[in-house]
């Protein structure tokens, strides 16, 4: 034991440059958009199939909980299947063949996930050779997850609800008043609500969800529940706070939405000299 650690010893300084090197990699990319941006490009494929191989492992363990959540969401699905029989004596509205159209939907399944950094991503074993896109959103059966970033052949690294710099366009579904939620990089399982002016009646209880302002995510898809509701230190806007619908600690399986008409709204954008803060 001695003679270890006489050798350790020895090495001191090499070690002492191998943990500064480390730190300093990791405070620009954590800090650095470009930087990090270019790091998560260049080790997608390197680390998507050993992440791919421990999430395998991991899921093998989970299969029951995962088993019954797929059979309470077909079982709804069902039971929406069933109200959409017209009886002879009813009328029948169609769907609204432009949105049906606009929207395409694919599956995926998250095989890396973090919640405890300010900017948290994921990473998907769907890539572009399954028609994964940058920007594409990200949800599951309880409600948003997050925004596609990057893509490689395979593997898809997306911007999660918990990164302070996402916004989502979203509404008030009582009232139709509408914000954008932000992660303020605290609790995991709560996020603000921004831009509701202070003489909007806002409640406890009240559900926000996808407003469909922005290109990403179709109107009405469920972010969270209101928690609080305070006046807060800004004069025009009022403080609130809300209960994330997804926990990202046990979100294994998720959609993939991607809006047909994304290339023509931004292109729309561009000539009216718009920003799209989304």
């Amino acid at each position: 034991m001695l003679r270890i650690l006489q050798f350790l010893y020895s090495l001191r300084s090499f070690l002492l440059f191998v943990l500064l090197e480390v730190l300093a990699i990791s405070l620009i990319v954590s800090n650095n958009s470009p930087q990090g941006a270019a790091f998560f490009n260049s080790s997608n494929a390197v680390t998507g199939s050993v992440l791919k191989t421990r999430s395998d492992i991991v899921d093998f363990f989970s299969l029951a909980e995962a088993n019954d959540a797929l059979l309470g969401e077909n079982a709804q699905l069902m039971e929406q299947l069933k109200s959409l029989n017209v009886s002879p004596d009813s009328s029948f509205i169609p769907l609204d063949s432009v949105l049906a159209a606009q929207y395409d939907f694919k599956g995926a399944r998250i095989i890396s996930n973090s919640i405890r950094f300010a900017q948290n991503h994921l990473t998907l074993n769907k890539g572009s050779n399954d028609g994964v896109k940058a920007g594409m959103g990200i949800f599951n059966e309880s409600g948003v997850v997050g925004r596609v970033k990057s893509v490689s052949a395979n593997y898809a690294v997306g911007i999660s609800l918990l990164n302070t710099g996402l916004l989502v366009s979203s509404k008030i579904k009582s009232n139709e008043v509408f914000g954008s939620v932000n992660w303020d990089g605290k609790n995991s399982s709560q996020a603000k609500m921004l831009y509701v002016p202070r003489h909007v009646q806002a409640h406890p209880g009240d559900t926000v969800v996808t407003s469909g302002f922005n290109a990403v995510f179709p109107e009405g898809i469920q972010i969270g529940i209101i928690a609080e509701v305070e006046q807060g230190s800004d004069p025009n806007y009022l403080d609130i706070l809300i209960d994330l619908s997804t926990d990202f600690s046990k979100a294994n399986y998720v959609y993939l939405v991607e809006n047909n008409q994304v290339e023509e709204l931004d292109s729309l954008y561009q000539q009216s000299e718009i920003i799209n803060e989304f």
